[in-house]
């Protein structure tokens, strides 16, 4: 079959460095789906760069038709089929997150406009950098004549540690916990919502809540572990998230490219437009979605009790506050 062109941006940082072996070797676009590879940096990281390009070949990976090292965004974006945008600014000591936004923007208004000139207008384009959310819709807005349809952000991290604390409380895998929901933005307001997820017990689907038996622990400390994994994992470490990242990338972008199982939905965030949970429209914010024929859609007519309606407001609410600011940068 015909290659397909996937991009990487940040190629030269340490979440890409555990996502490209990834892509490389099928596990995303399949064992029979050839790639053409190519990686975006900043100019200074151009030295970095060629040493990830000499590994990617000394891989000596079947599927990769070839690799293609560049700091041009004319370069990067042309004629694409799927745009990860992992590159962005990092949040500095001391920094606002008025200026992390200024400083994104610029960058996301920039991709934006190369995605719209250069890359094909049927490309899916996942934002991973932070923020996030609004780091998307800034691509969105700045390339409008690709559907908005086609962009969505990364909150499968934070779905797939939602997953995991629950799967480690029961003794279980991950593998028996499905349907999980990652509502709102991909920051420290997001919430982790149980109410519909399942798990799997002697062979038999049980609710997390009634499984658990343990209310205090999935209104508190679960929802609590999961908003700040991040942070507690940067502490540990002192990096970010990487590995865990790549691998939540990974299962977004073949979700979007294979579809979600039967009777399962995963968390992405998505344009709220026409959304049936009272989030207002012109947000990218992360629902439950099913996804086929790489078309997603929310899954609708779930139940929101009171506690889940204030945590997805609050969450809403910072949407609409970083769109606010992050429109000012963008207008200007």
């Amino acid at each position: 079959s015909e290659p397909i062109r996937v991009l990487v941006t940040g190629a030269a940082g340490q979440i890409a460095y555990s996502l490209l072996y990834s892509i490389g070797n099928g596990s995303v676009f399949g064992k029979d789906q050839p790639i053409i590879l190519v990686l975006l940096d900043i100019t200074p990281m151009m030295g970095v760069l060629d040493g990830v390009l000499m590994e990617l070949q000394d891989c000596a990976l079947p599927l990769l038709k070839d690799v293609i090292a560049t700091d041009k965004e004319e370069v990067a974006f042309k004629d694409l089929d799927v745009a990860i945008l992992v590159g962005s600014m990092p949040r500095r000591d001391g920094m606002e997150r008025k200026d992390l936004l200024k400083a994104n923007v610029k960058i996301f208004k920039s991709q934006g406009a190369a995605l719209d000139k250069y890359a094909k207008k049927s490309v899916k384009v996942v934002v991973v950098g932070n923020p996030a959310n609004t780091n998307c819709l800034t691509a969105s807005k700045s390339a409008p004549s690709i559907p908005k349809e086609n962009f969505s952000c990364l909150t499968r991290l934070d779905h797939n540690r939602a997953k995991a604390q629950i799967a480690l409380k029961l003794g279980v895998t991950s593998n028996d916990v499905k349907n999980v929901i990652i509502w709102g933005n991909h920051s420290s307001t997001q919430y982790p919502d149980v109410n519909h997820a399942k798990v799997k017990l002697q062979g038999k689907d049980v609710g997390v809540y009634e499984a658990l038996k343990n209310d205090s622990w999935l209104k508190g400390e679960f929802i609590t572990t999961v908003q700040q994994r991040g942070a507690a994992v940067i502490k540990a470490r002192k990096l970010s998230s990487a590995m865990s990242a790549a691998k939540a990338i990974c299962d977004h972008v073949r979700d979007i490219w294979f579809g979600t199982p039967e009777g399962e939905f995963v968390s992405m965030g998505v344009i709220s437009d026409g959304n049936s949970y009272g989030v207002p429209d012109d947000l990218l914010y992360s629902f439950p979605v099913t996804i086929k024929n790489k078309t997603w859609k929310v899954v609708e007519g779930l139940p929101v009790n009171d506690f889940s309606r204030e945590k997805m407001d609050l969450t809403a609410k910072e949407l609409a506050e970083e769109k606010e600011t992050a429109f000012e940068f963008l207008s200007s």
